[in-house]
């Protein structure tokens, strides 16, 4: 593998100039709509879900396709154009496009959420808290640009942080610089949190209901497992106390509440038995969200660039919230992996009367199609109820979803695969162990019913 030339200085400037460089071709940037898809939203309205951007500034065309850029760490790009490769990050052209689109498509969302993960996959020693902070505030003015008055509620991903991974219990220079840079989004008591631990919650201030929506924006990468800072500490930050303080405090003033995060809580769909956060994190986050269940309307999250979703049970089988992982924007795959995803952000439609979930329409991009024709031509992918036949997304909804999944030769789920690689390539199939972790990760959160399930073959 070819060594990697760049020093801190270097990426500062790069991280720096993207957000104002004169070099893209801007011609490219001209976003086909596509087909109008009518949308009846009669006591309905809408908002934007966005995650996993991985900005790669140092993403070029070049004769030598090891030099593409650096988050392919050396392995040759496959068939890289001007929105980017399967083996790198984004560049900018392709977040722009997205954002474009987004524009284009709806103009009149609620508001947005966006769930972290901002820098490159690149080595540590490429990067710094200073590139880092760069590249956060350069994403952050391109969804002003595009959205200067919608309300934003942002969540830190893993990779917002330098090193990566290694949030820590207490104020930081990173925390501290994503504060100042969202204080358009935020209020003063969010902030502070913010500060000291990167997580807040605030109020969405709805103008056509008297129901009180909360949004908990909790860090989460304080429960990761690479997180060196976080061994042996019982409650990272206290941010479990926190939490519950909120849901209580949300319960007695008869408030609604949406959580976002970054790193999802549950079982990974694509590696048996690993939760996607330390496990003893895992059961306590479950525990708390069953208990405030009947107040929680969604819970959304990045991090696994999969489309997938999970359904939360009660201590009876009953089941109680719907959780949805959204599909990054950067289409990046390690060189040993066989599958990626098409980038893909997605719309939500909810019930404007008490917050309750309705939909999802989920817009992607063929990535192989836009490098060739050089154009991004963002299209809808699916709308979740009609893709499934379901009525909505409510947990009954798609716990009787998840069960079709279960079926041999599932019609359903050879669907639900497709998209959860975001149409990456409607040939390849999910069966066996493959299907048995999906259903499984799908149904089941905690560690016991989750081996339960793999057990019992997914029944």
């Amino acid at each position: 593998m070819m060594a990697l030339h760049s020093d801190s200085a270097t990426w500062i400037r790069i991280a720096t100039l993207v957000y104002t460089t004169t070099y893209i071709n801007f011609n490219y940037l001209l976003v086909s709509a596509g087909p109008y898809v009518s949308r009846d939203t009669g006591g309905a309205r809408q908002f934007w879900h966005v995650t996993d951007l991985h900005l790669d500034p140092s993403f070029h065309l070049t004769d030598d396709p090891r030099k593409v850029c650096f988050s392919s760490k050396g392995s040759p790009a496959l068939n890289p154009g001007p929105y980017g490769d399967f083996l790198c990050d984004a560049p900018y052209l392709l977040i722009r496009s997205a954002f474009e689109y987004m524009k284009q498509i709806d103009q009149h969302p609620s508001f947005m959420l966006w769930t972290g993960d901002s820098p490159p996959h690149v080595p540590v020693k490429e990067l710094s808290t200073d590139v880092v902070i760069n590249v956060i505030r350069n994403m952050t003015l391109t969804i002003r640009e595009f959205f200067p008055e919608l309300q934003v509620f942002p969540a830190l991903g893993n990779h917002d942080y330098w090193p990566q991974d290694q949030l820590p219990v207490s104020t930081s220079e990173v925390y501290n610089a994503v504060a100042d840079m969202w204080k358009c989004w935020l209020t003063d008591d969010a902030l502070a949190t913010l500060r000291k631990g990167g997580f807040y919650t605030q109020i969405w201030n709805s103008t056509v209901t008297q129901q009180v929506l909360r949004i908990v924006s909790l860090n989460t990468n304080l429960y990761y497992s690479p997180n060196k800072e976080t061994l042996n500490v019982t409650d990272p930050a206290q941010q479990f106390e926190w939490f519950e303080g909120v849901l209580k405090s949300a319960r007695q003033h008869k408030e609604q509440v949406y959580v976002i995060a970054h790193v999802p809580v549950g079982y990974l769909a694509f590696a048996r038995y690993t939760p996607a956060m330390r496990a003893h994190f895992n059961e306590r986050l479950v525990k708390i969200l069953r208990t405030y269940s009947d107040i929680i309307a969604g819970q959304f999250f990045g991090h696994t660039h999969r489309d997938s979703l999970m359904i939360l049970h009660d201590e009876k089988g009953n089941p109680v919230n719907s959780l949805f992982v959204a599909p990054a924007v950067t289409p990046i795959r390690n060189a040993m992996e066989t599958e990626s995803n098409n980038p893909g952000v997605r719309l939500f439609k909810y019930n404007e009367d008490d917050y309750s979930l309705l939909d999802i329409w989920q817009y992607f991009l063929n990535l192989t199609e836009a490098n060739e024709e050089k154009k991004p031509d963002w299209k809808l992918e699916y709308v979740m109820t009609t893709e499934y036949g379901i009525k909505d997304l409510q947990p009954s909804s798609l716990h009787q979803l998840a069960k079709q999944f279960t079926e041999p030769q599932s019609k359903q789920f050879s669907k639900y695969y497709t998209n959860y690689i975001v149409s990456y390539n409607d040939t390849f199939t999910c069966t066996g162990d493959c299907k048995l972790n999906q259903v499984c990760a799908i149904q089941y959160l905690d560690v016991v019913s989750y081996v339960n399930c793999i057990l019992h073959g997914g029944l």
